[in-house]
């Protein structure tokens, strides 16, 4: 199902990551960068909710949707970290552990699905939780500024995008460690 409902939200998604990174290509002032990157990140990431309530609402759950939903996801995270990065606004220890656990998760995931034991390897509440950090520290980080005259998003952006490091490699170590035996099996 290619072009079911939610599938299009999917690839809206995709095609609108370049928005996000674009907004600092603009002739504006940074604060308006800032507020503009935010709120279009905040409502891609809200179409990743939107596209999963549609697919089980409308009985149009795909193999197709779920495979382009994380992608599409991880997509979105590894472009606003890259602008991060180039407003120096996270360091390039927490771009490189998190883009590089997305990557070998990513293989992994195909890997064991290859040999019939993706369900080794399905989402645990680790990953949702270090899931959950990462799109709340990033739009704090994009916005950096006070929110509401009394958030500090960059301080409250650092604590988190630091918190879904240590979530990122926990659930790195768990997803490795379930998939071990069947590594083990197969290298026989």
């Amino acid at each position: 199902m290619f072009f079911t409902l939610p599938t299009l939200f999917t690839w809206a998604r995709i095609l609108a990551i370049p928005l996000v990174v674009g907004v600092y290509d603009l002739d504006m002032n940074v604060a308006t960068q800032n507020l503009f990157a935010t709120v279009l990140f905040v409502l891609v990431a809200l179409t990743d909710w939107l596209d999963g309530y549609l697919a089980r609402r409308l009985n149009q759950t795909s193999a197709f949707g779920a495979f382009l939903d994380p992608v599409a996801d991880k997509i979105l995270v590894c472009a606003a970290l890259l602008v991060l990065l180039k407003l120096q606004r996270v360091d390039v220890f927490v771009a490189l552990v998190i883009v590089g656990r997305e990557i070998t998760i990513s293989a992994l995931r195909e890997w064991m699905a290859q040999i019939g034991a993706s369900r080794s390897v399905a989402v645990h509440l680790v990953g949702k939780l270090k899931t959950t950090a990462q799109m709340v520290a990033i739009p704090f980080l994009l916005f950096d500024g006070q929110l509401f005259g009394l958030i500090s998003t960059r301080f409250w952006g650092d604590w988190l995008i630091y918190a879904a490091v240590v979530l990122t490699i926990w659930s790195m170590v768990y997803y490795l460690q379930k998939a071990l035996p069947e590594i083990r099996a197969k290298a026989r």
